[in-house]
């Protein structure tokens, strides 16, 4: 019975419901007072006291059990808090028009049925279209009150609409961005890469001195493995930033076990996640579990790896732990972006990300994404 953003909508239920059937009661007591106190009617007046508390969960059935107390005494209060809240509730408005018509029934009938002359009959009729018109406050104002909730609703479904188109809209700017930078490595570093190439391979043919032929070897070599990168890093940019991105097929849960079999490490995949989670979080799984499973193999020699998928009433989630090296690693250079990209893909799905060393020397990675992100 509270309107969306109304400073009692944020009383608690409980003592809303109290100040209800408090007021219900007084209202009772009065006509009581004033009309018959026979033990039906004060069953009755009781009756449809207690059973407002109940209103939220069977607006119908509470409404109906006011309607003897109506009948047989001068209540308003009751049936009318009933009717709004089931009005409030209920969107067949043929159902809140018949409700409306029972309660000036029995309202404006006489008590009891049998005592009705021919004035009262017809002070009982002026009487019912009377109260016709009263029972129509509370209907339009319980509508009233269902109409902005919907309202309201529908404003955060189109503000959650303009968000995630925003969100696309930032995508094709960085796509376009990723293709643009793709092009500028093909055109210009790769080209120029690809020149020092060339001049260290004649230096090398033309050196007569074995150590310039070495260095001559040295840079030739360098440039090509430096070349190769590039073009590696301008395929993935274009497969990120152009057209390409669509149709590349994504990894999903099914191609974990072929991911663990084939990283190049002694790995273990165990648990099992449902198959009908979304892409995405699909997606976040699977990259976690290859960028561990790189991890391992670059920073920890001869570690094994185990992969536990798991759920539960809330979370999808994925832990990654390895033992520690049974060997000393080579010197390679990390910047951690591999891991800060794992963390910004979970909190881009509301979910968790962290990863640090374990009791035993070894390492572990855990993701947790909860189950609204699909």
């Amino acid at each position: 019975m509270t309107m969306p953003g109304a400073w009692w909508a944020r009383l608690p239920d409980p003592l809303v419901d109290a100040v209800i059937v408090a007021v219900a009661a007084t209202d009772a007591l009065l006509s009581l007072g004033y009309g018959s106190g026979s033990p039906t009617a004060q069953v009755m007046a009781a009756l449809a006291c207690v059973v407002l508390a109940f209103r939220r969960r069977f607006p119908l059935a509470v409404f109906v059990l006011t309607l003897p107390a109506s009948l047989m005494l001068d209540i308003v209060f009751a049936p009318f808090a009933a009717l709004f809240t089931l009005a409030e509730r209920s969107r067949e408005r043929r159902l809140l028009v018949v409700c409306a018509v029972l309660f000036a029934v029995a309202s404006a009938a006489p008590w009891p049925l049998n005592d009705l002359s021919s004035r009262e009959r017809t002070w009982t009729v002026v009487y019912f279209f009377y109260t016709l018109a009263t029972a129509a406050a509370p209907v339009l104002l319980g509508q009233l009150v269902q109409a902005r909730r919907d309202l309201a609703r529908r404003l955060v479904e189109i503000e959650e609409a303009r968000e995630h188109e925003r969100l696309l809209h930032s995508q094709a700017v960085l796509a376009r961005e990723r293709a643009q930078l793709a092009r500028e490595m093909h055109d210009v570093v790769s080209h120029q890469v690809s020149l020092i190439a060339v001049q260290a391979g004649a230096l090398q043919v033309a050196a007569k001195e074995p150590e310039a032929r070495e260095g001559a070897r040295a840079i030739r070599s360098l440039s090509v493995d430096t070349l190769d990168e590039l073009r590696h890093m301008v395929t993935l940019l274009r497969a990120s930033g152009g057209r390409a991105t669509e149709l590349t097929p994504q990894p999903t849960l099914t191609d974990l076990h072929r991911l663990v079999t084939t990283c190049g490490i002694e790995a273990e995949l165990t648990g099992g996640l449902p198959p009908e989670i979304g892409p995405p979080v699909q997606r976040a799984i699977y990259r976690t579990v290859q960028e561990a499973l790189t991890n391992v193999r670059k920073h920890a020699p001869g570690a094994t790896a185990t992969v536990r998928l798991w759920h539960d009433g809330a979370w999808y989630g994925v832990t990654v732990t390895n033992t520690s090296p049974t060997r000393p690693s080579l010197p390679l250079p990390s910047s951690q972006q591999g891991l800060i990209g794992l963390k910004e893909r979970a909190e881009l799905l509301d979910g968790t990300f962290r990863s640090g060393p374990t009791a035993h020397g070894g390492y572990e990675v855990c993701l947790r994404i909860p189950r609204h992100a699909e």
